[in-house]
């Protein structure tokens, strides 16, 4: 059941997700790490935390990851060197010029159908009178006339090796079986050519499930032939995605690790802020002001002063105080900002103690 939400709340929540849209990083902060929980359910990407890049003394500069990625490299050149394979009997073959397939929108009638057996049947005797130009032809004159026939692909694919031309027996033998699923021929003749390429593990495949649907000798006895090698490559694969998973994992660990510490040091750093009087999240306030600002506003007043909000929908504004919030010494970057000093004078008029309350020292701009 809908809850009713009252106008003042709404106007709140609306400013709060402008400010958000303005300065993201604020979702990083404690106090919101419910919310920011929340929006990763629904599925949403938070932006990273930005890390201030200005160094810091004492700071020691982060390790490169170079070692990590040369034992990448080593792991990988490792599991190449585990495989070797028998490449006897592979051929190189750049004819890319594809044979043509028949239009299967073309009428078929049972006259058609008994003249395409024919050209089928002299393309057969051709190509074992050792005339395989001629066969191709007649093969192709035979498709042509029935091109939903799988059979007829298949068989021209087996003239194609005969000629060393796997990659088109490959073309023909993928049309025969997207024409029929079962086509145990184009599986065959697809595994022999496969086989020729050296393209071990499609070979396998191939020749395994020619196998099951029409168990055939020489089928069977090229699937043995290719099997050793195509094991060697699933198990290679299998080797590679272990250590992909392992080093996943181990990235995964640190970063979880890497960013508990940072929370961590986030949490301390607002409880020492809090302690300070300091604005919630921020440590130390503001530069300049000798502990923190007193009185300085949670997040909670922040958004109930609407001439704040107001300031911080101003893109310019919002990236200054993202700015000033990271690295408080970036404070100087802004003494000729008046947009910037403009807020900072209002933050602490409104939440420095008033006319009368105790102003924060060290604010370019400030009296």
């Amino acid at each position: 059941m809908a809850t009713s939400i009252q106008q003042e709340q709404l106007q709140m929540l609306k400013a709060f997700v402008k400010i958000c849209q303005a300065t993201p990083e604020i979702l990083h902060l404690p106090e919101l790490d419910f919310y920011r929980k929340y929006l990763e359910s629904l599925g949403a990407t938070i932006p990273p935390r930005k890390q201030d890049k200005s160094p810091k003394e004492g700071d020691k500069p982060e390790a490169t990851n170079d070692a990590s990625t040369t034992e990448d490299i080593e792991d990988d050149d490792d599991v190449e060197s585990d495989l070797e394979l028998n490449t006897d009997g592979v051929i190189e073959d750049n004819d890319e010029d594809m044979p043509e397939y028949g239009d299967e929108n073309a009428e078929v009638t049972d006259e058609i159908i008994d003249e395409a057996d024919a050209k089928r049947s002299a393309a057969m005797d051709a190509s074992a009178e050792g005339r395989l130009e001629d066969s191709i032809e007649l093969f192709t004159e035979a498709i042509k006339l029935n091109p939903s026939s799988a059979l007829m692909y298949a068989k021209r694919a087996m003239v194609f090796l005969k000629l060393n031309k796997p990659k088109k027996a490959i073309h023909d033998c993928t049309k025969a079986i997207e024409l029929n699923a079962d086509s145990a021929q184009g599986y065959k003749w697809r595994g022999r050519a496969y086989r020729l390429l050296g393209q071990w593990e499609e070979a396998y495949h191939d020749l395994t499930l020619a196998c099951k649907l029409d168990y055939d000798d020489d089928a069977n006895a090229w699937l043995h032939e290719v099997t050793p090698n195509a094991k060697k490559i699933m198990e290679h694969k299998r080797k590679y995605e272990r250590i992909k998973e392992e080093k996943e994992l181990k990235k995964r660990q640190e970063r979880v690790k890497k960013s508990r510490e940072e929370y961590e040091k986030l949490k301390e750093q607002n409880a020492n802020s809090d302690a300070d009087g300091g604005f919630a999240g921020f440590p130390g306030a503001f530069p300049g002001s000798a502990g923190g600002m007193p009185g300085m506003p949670g997040l909670s007043q922040l958004l109930q002063d609407p001439e704040l909000l107001q300031a911080f929908q101003d893109p310019e504004v919002a990236q200054a105080f993202q700015d000033v919030a990271m690295n408080p010494a970036n404070i100087s970057k802004y003494q000729n900002n008046p947009k910037v000093q403009a807020l900072i004078n209002k933050m602490a008029t409104k939440f420095g103690g008033g006319e009368g309350g105790p102003k924060p020292s060290g604010f370019p701009g400030t009296v």
